[in-house]
């Protein structure tokens, strides 16, 4: 299910006109306040945590997590990245967003609009990073039957940038599961780069170790199709 849509041209120009230094926003309507916390804009990380850098994304590494790369299969790029960790899957994915102002508000209506309508259910709490959805997916038992999983949808946004996380497994419903994976969405490196590209355009990610992003089909990279119950190919690195 597509719960993100590409901006407008109209979006992206504006997100590419430069702004005029001496005019200042509100503090508590603008991402681009003194961060206290993470999710971290590369230019305010701190540099004592050891991080795998994924491009878009740095992710710190912790004992017994595995990482999952997730390929498109059309453009042959990275899509997503997982980190698997004690029976519980976190997917994170790293979005443009406008100059001035946040995204998440709007996501998490879309988000919930969209499992509603496919028959789940949603509630939109307070959380670790502010408010955030904890929806019971619909899903196809091996029988046939409907079913439903519990995902939680976190999201934090950053000086032109939106980083989004899903939960699943035991960290969706378990705060105990959920602890570790938090951490690792909080020490998490947002590397949106000078390019102007539209909001909610997904920002592109690289295979560890390597110096840029995957090579990219004929038409360049492919608009997000999240399922957070559906993986594609994967690369995976255990730490």
């Amino acid at each position: 299910m597509a719960l993100f849509r590409r901006g407008s041209k109209s979006a992206a120009a504006d997100d590419a006109v430069p702004q005029d230094e001496n005019v200042t926003t509100p503090e508590t309507s603008s991402p681009q306040s003194a961060p206290t916390t993470g999710p971290w804009d590369v230019e305010d990380a701190p540099v004592d945590v050891p991080r795998v850098d994924l491009g878009a994304v740095q992710l710190p590494g912790i004992e017994g997590m595995e990482l999952r790369m997730e390929i498109d299969e059309a453009s042959r790029t990275v899509s997503g990245v997982s980190v698997a960790l004690d029976g519980s899957i976190m997917q994170v994915q790293a979005f443009a967003a406008p100059r001035t102002e946040g995204i998440w508000d709007e996501i998490r209506t879309e988000i919930a609009a969209s499992i509603t309508q496919q028959g789940g259910t949603v509630d939109d709490l307070p959380g670790p990073f502010g408010r955030e959805l904890l929806a019971r997916m619909p899903v196809r038992t091996p029988e046939g039957r409907t079913g439903h999983r519990p995902a939680r949808f976190i999201g934090a946004d950053g000086p032109r940038w939106f980083l989004r996380g899903v939960l699943t497994g035991r960290a969706a419903v378990e705060p105990e599961a959920a602890s570790a994976l938090e951490q690792v969405f909080a020490q998490i490196v947002v590397v949106r780069g000078t390019d102007a590209r539209p909001p909610r355009d997904l920002l592109p990610l690289s295979l560890p170790d390597q110096s840029g992003p995957a090579p990219a089909g004929p038409e360049g990279g492919a608009e997000p199709d999240f399922d957070p119950l559906r993986r594609g190919p994967e690369i995976t690195e255990i730490r």
